[in-house]
């Protein structure tokens, strides 16, 4: 099929870029532009929850609690008090001003110059505030904040006094902004770095810029999609940054992965039809299976009942499968217009002696794993799982302004806020209480006002209406989240009353509690997918199983860093972020990626492996040619991912450095000792064993295309087969019709086994060495 697929681009060669281009642009000129203005900052909730039950229930019966939207910190000047009557003047006018020409975007301004109320100006009267409560629901309360930002800061001196900007709408735009710098970042500085890796690892500024194509045009396609998901759906404005880091990354690692295969084939000697056709049905074949490996990890996100974790989803695989589907479209036809000018404007040669690959440097190191298997698989098994032991320490809390660097205005502004006035918070604990009587109000007000770790009493926000009552709290720490909304859980309900628990602190907790709930189903089926697809394009169980256990153990590793670096501190001062506790969705989100890119690497390295196997290598060398034939691509893939994913290492945002750092983390140990080393000592102790799948599985493996590998142009001398007829060739053995499908290695560059080979496991026959073109006849006619 994908040989076939490899012709078609061949034959419409000029009509297929200029219609694919044309196409993405238009989507994004027509949808992708308009994604900024379509994105939501929320969806981090469970819908199910009681938390959202209760704001529901305020929200229909006294509108949004809007208090806590905008803090303006007001600080006197050296030897001043905010009460000198010129600071205290202009200061009230100023803030009757702003609420009185911005009533579109202001619904109410309370202040400490409105009626000195004492509980809003610090003791000394150096430090006073103003809740600015903005109009709309959602969406457009951001909006409402940013049409008045620039005027949140006087214009005037107010007497000499200064002006900070804090509270819950102020923090999301800086996190909204900095998300924003992460996109900007990977296009001028990541692009740019990739651009000069792909001309060093290529040595041609051509060959360079085919990966390139795919990673531009993938990331402006997905971005279309992904705004027209949300003028659908609610899409979380973070989702537009990992689309950008998966998307971009991926796109690149396809593109080399087909520009390398390309080029191989050329070098081989083949005319340019047949080296498009022969790179689409091997590399383009593994392109789409690893896609689909991504894919399958990704849409595991979907289990979870937040809007947020569906969005990435969303995003995130409309950007790998157009990835993938610009590499076998797109790449094959400009391959086809090229032809041999993909080398053009070359500034090194980057030819390679075949004949010579097991001297490479790429087949040494697993021939050395090889040598000392058991040493290898033991040394790197316990490194492994030595870095997953700080993964014990993890802890979980949610988005807030610790997520800013330390330095943010906004973060030290709601610091200084939550300091000097610990009474108030901008996120307080709620009782939205249903059903209840004065009495009865009465005695879940005592109950309440019993827990631990508030900062002072439950306070109606608003008077009682149609029976509903909200209490609200602060908490001292947010560190007690969990241990209050426990003890609030515990209260003694009257007959007939409902309570529901909400604010932030609740929403928090109960989301993290959805998540560990799904994340077992979550795993079932990411790795029973990905286990049937693996057997579909190994044709064979024991790799998929080995690949699985693999992936997890480098995920165990990359967790147990990531909580080393992001909860206990290391790195933190030089990364300029504060450690804490990690926000769950996120930690399923790196979970989602991690095992993607892993299962994604084993099947361009293992594919290469079988293929070899299939023509007649022993284990052994299937495993050293393999690792030869991919070693340097995966490293220059990995290297790539890298440098992208370093691109967004320097986000202002904790969460995007946690995904970038976790890609960085997991893509030098997957390049390095579990692939390189790891996976060539496990194969060589399986020996044998690799190759064992049901009769069933082979089939459905050969039906698929994978059992059927292009046959060489040069025959090599000899090959062992059965003198006696043969039984219908399994799916590890056939071989395809050699004019159909070109081989594309020489099997006298290979250790071949003399002895034949069905279900994966070697057989007992009497053999005799006979020319290739007679083995093909003699296949042909059996």
């Amino acid at each position: 099929m994908f040989y076939r697929w490899g012709e078609i681009a061949y034959r419409f060669r000029k009509f297929v870029p200029v219609a694919i281009i044309a196409g993405i642009l238009a989507l994004f000129a027509l949808e992708g532009t308009q994604l900024g203005i379509r994105m939501s900052q929320e969806g981090w909730d469970d819908p199910r929850s009681s938390s959202t039950r209760a704001a529901h229930i305020e929200l229909e019966t006294f509108g949004r609690d809007n208090s806590g939207d905008v803090i303006l910190l007001f600080h006197a000047p050296d030897g001043k008090t905010l009460d000198d009557p010129a600071v205290f003047q202009q200061a009230n006018t100023y803030l009757t001003q702003l609420k009185a020409e911005n009533p579109e975007q202001i619904a109410h301004v309370t202040s400490y110059f409105e009626k000195k109320n004492p509980k809003m100006v610090s003791p000394d009267h150096r430090t006073a505030f103003a809740a600015v409560g903005l109009q709309g629901d959602g969406e457009q309360t951001l909006k409402s904040f940013r049409a008045v930002e620039d005027k949140l800061t006087p214009s005037t001196d107010l007497g000499g006094a200064k002006v900070e900007i804090a509270g819950a709408t102020a923090v999301a735009d800086s996190l909204d902004e900095g998300m924003a710098g992460d996109i900007k970042r990977a296009e001028v500085v990541a692009l740019p770095v990739v651009a000069v890796l792909l001309i060093i690892v290529f040595g041609s500024v051509v060959a360079a810029g085919m990966p390139l194509i795919v990673g531009v045009l993938s990331i402006l396609g997905s971005l279309g999609v992904l705004a027209m998901l949300a003028s659908h759906t609610q899409v979380n404005v973070f989702a537009q940054s990992v689309v950008t880091l998966l998307g971009l990354g991926l796109a690149i690692d396809y593109g080399l992965f087909m520009v390398s295969r390309f080029r191989e084939e050329l070098a081989a000697g083949r005319d340019t039809k047949t080296a498009v056709a022969n790179t689409t049905a091997t590399a383009g074949q593994t392109v789409v299976f690893s896609a689909g490996m991504v894919i399958v990890a990704l849409s595991g996100l979907f289990v979870f009942p937040q809007a947020f974790l569906k969005s990435i989803a969303y995003g995130a695989i409309s950007a790998v499968g157009l990835a993938a589907l610009l590499s076998i479209t797109l790449l094959p036809a400009l391959f086809g217009l090229l032809g041999a000018n993909v080398d053009k404007w070359s500034i090194r040669k980057t030819a390679k002696d075949e004949s010579q690959w097991e001297s490479t440097i790429w087949a040494r190191i697993p021939a050395w794993a090889i040598k000392h298997s058991k040493l290898v698989t033991v040394g790197i098994v316990a490194v492994l799982l030595g870095l997953t032991l700080p993964l014990a320490g993890v802890k979980f809390g949610g988005i807030n302004e610790t997520y800013l660097p330390p330095n943010n205005a906004t973060r030290q502004a709601q610091a200084t806020f939550d300091e000097t006035f610990p009474s108030f918070r901008t996120e307080p604990i709620k009782l939205v209480v249903t059903g209840a009587d004065n009495a009865q109000l009465a005695q879940i007000y005592q109950q309440a006002n019993a827990v631990e770790g508030l900062t002072g009493r439950f306070a109606p926000t608003k008077p009682t209406k149609d029976g509903t009552t909200v209490l609200s709290a602060g908490i001292q720490d947010r560190s007690r989240n969990e241990d209050v909304v426990k003890q609030l859980r515990a209260l003694e309900l009257p007959d007939g009353v409902n309570v529901y628990i909400g604010g932030t602190p609740a929403l928090e907790i109960e989301s993290i509690e959805a998540l560990f709930e799904k994340l077992p189903w979550m795993a079932i089926y990411i790795v029973v997918a990905t286990f049937i697809l693996m057997a579909l394009v190994f044709g064979s169980l024991i790799l998929p199983a080995k690949a699985i256990i693999m992936t997890i153990l480098g995920l165990g590793a990359t967790l147990g860093i990531l909580t080393a670096m992001f909860v206990d501190g290391i790195g933190a001062n030089i990364f300029n972020f504060t450690a804490g506790p990690l926000m769950s969705p996120v930690l399923v989100l790196i979970v989602a990626i991690v095992y993607g890119l892993s299962t994604d690497y084993e099947v361009f390295l293992v594919s290469r492996m079988v293929e070899a196997r299939r023509k007649g290598a022993t284990t052994d060398t299937a495993i050293k040619f393999g690792t030869a034939h991919t070693g340097s691509i995966i490293t220059a893939a990995a290297l790539i991912m890298i440098v992208v994913c370093g691109a967004f290492g320097f986000s202002e945002i904790v969460m995007m450095k946690y995904i970038a750092f976790g890609m960085i983390a997991a893509l030098i140990l997957d390049a390095t000792i579990i692939r390189m080393l790891l996976v060539p000592a496990v194969m060589h102790l399986l020996r044998e064993d690799n190759w064992w799948a049901p009769r069933f599985v082979q089939v459905a493996a050969d039906r698929m295309g994978h059992g059927k590998q292009p046959a060489t142009v040069a025959a090599p001398a000899a090959v062992a087969v059965p003198t006696a007829p043969a039984a219908e060739p399994t799916a590890a053995t056939e071989p395809a019709a050699p004019e159909e499908h070109p081989i594309d290695i020489p099997l006298e560059d290979l250790d071949v086994d003399t002895t034949p080979v069905r279900g994966g496991r070697s057989v007992d026959a009497d053999s005799e060495l006979i020319p290739f073109s007679e083995l093909m006849k003699r296949l042909q006619q059996d």
